[in-house]
């Protein structure tokens, strides 16, 4: 039982290092992983026998032989992410190496009555056309507090939800592991697997877009709080008198520079109509119009100032900007710099700050890699789910059976 339990926690350990690191050879997966090479001989053989590696290049010779590299074989596992926002969900099936097999993008009122229903029979459709092997499992990033990744009760004002036990709903209906998180925590979860934050310990995210958020990555892993709020930098105060917050304050951060409040100030100043969107306001700080621009850096300035404040106090090693908010990140810039340069104290002014290329299924991407990333979750976030999606990665044989439809799983 031991020496079982043993191979099954190398078998998810092979696959989950070389989906986060890359092709490797056995040798340095023996090393790095600290098993015997004949143990990872036979592990990889397994691995390769079930469809889950292949091997690949040759590795550079260093005067011996070259030794063969492994890689994953994309289509042999994966999971299912979902992104849930007001007014649409978007859904992805990753392959176990991070790649994106299929994506698609629903109608979604979250605010209905049916909601939960609702959500269950679109997850149900994307289900049923699912291309991986081996579904490990559905991650699902929601904006909000959600209290742990295993159960996923959601407390959300941009939905309207009050403790809404979405994790229960989907385990009900789905047979299938079912993780849920803070959106801008699960887009962590893939900046610290296939992402800038890979390989570095300590990490700041700042996302722009709809709201402002943040996730801390701390020793390699995203820290949730007591609550699974940290992170909340939109409703950093900033103007005492500032306008309403949905959470009922004035003058957090999000209703200063969310995309509202950048909509509403250049509808202020006559820079857009009562029907125009982000979009237009962009196109014309593309354009050269000084108005549009203006706010943009404003926006950029006020950005930078609270988040010059976190990399004072947590000490990161890189600062990674994400969200759909970056299409604009060129005219935020010009005041976003400048004030977090001016704010660090001189310990910190080096710090360096990487903007990701946005896609739209990013987001949902990022809820997908809760899932992936169970075997990296030292501290048990996931907690039983992660006990199940770990024992689904550790499985052989023939691939795991998969759902046909959405009343199949109900």
């Amino acid at each position: 039982m031991q020496s079982s339990a043993r191979t099954d926690m190398t078998r998810s350990a092979v696959l989950t290092h070389i989906g986060g690191h890359g092709p490797t050879s056995r040798a340095d997966l023996a090393r790095r992983l600290g098993v015997s090479p004949a143990l990872m001989t036979q592990v990889t053989k397994d691995l390769i026998a079930d469809g889950l590696l292949s091997e690949t290049e040759l590795s550079p010779s260093r005067g011996g032989r070259p030794a063969r590299l492994l890689g994953l074989v994309a289509a042999a596992g994966g999971a299912i992410g979902v992104k849930v926002v007001a007014d649409h969900v978007t859904m992805v099936e990753l392959g176990i190496d991070g790649s994106v097999l299929r994506s698609a993008t629903e109608p979604f009122l979250a605010r209905s009555a049916s909601a939960a229903d609702d959500l269950i029979g679109l997850l149900g459709g994307f289900l049923a056309g699912a291309v991986s092997g081996r579904l490990l499992g559905i991650g699902v990033g929601a904006p909000g507090n959600v209290d742990r990744q295993a159960v996923g009760t959601v407390e959300s004002t941009q939905l309207g939800w009050t403790h809404v036990p979405l994790g229960a709903e989907l385990r009900r209906a789905f047979d299938l592991p079912v993780l849920v998180d803070n959106n801008v925590n699960a887009l962590a979860a893939a900046e610290i697997l296939y992402g800038q934050a890979r390989g570095h310990a300590d990490a700041l995210v700042v996302t722009i877009g709809t709201g402002v958020g943040a996730a801390i990555i701390a020793d390699g892993v995203v820290w949730r709080g007591h609550s699974g709020a940290a992170g909340e930098i939109g409703h950093i105060p900033t103007i005492e008198s500032g306008p309403l917050c949905q959470c009922g304050a004035r003058g957090c951060l999000e209703a200063v520079i969310g995309q509202d409040a950048l909509v509403a100030q250049a509808r202020q100043r006559g820079g857009l109509t009562g029907r125009e969107s982000i979009d237009v306001l962009r196109q014309r700080a593309d354009a050269g119009h000084q108005d549009a621009q203006d706010i943009f850096a404003q926006a950029g300035h006020r950005l930078g100032r609270a988040v010059a404040g976190l990399v004072n106090t947590l000490d990161p090693e890189v600062v990674i900007v994400s969200g759909e908010g970056v299409a604009s990140w060129r005219h935020w810039m010009f005041g976003f710099e400048p004030a977090l340069r001016s704010g660090l104290i001189p310990s910190r002014r080096g710090v360096p700050v990487s903007v990701e290329t946005w896609q739209d299924d990013r987001w949902a991407q990022g809820a997908a890699c809760l899932v992936l990333a169970t075997p990296f979750d030292q501290q048990g976030l996931s907690g039983d789910q992660g006990r199940l999606v770990r024992e689904r990665l550790a499985q052989a044989g023939p691939a795991l059976g998969q759902p046909t439809s959405a009343e199949a799983l109900r």
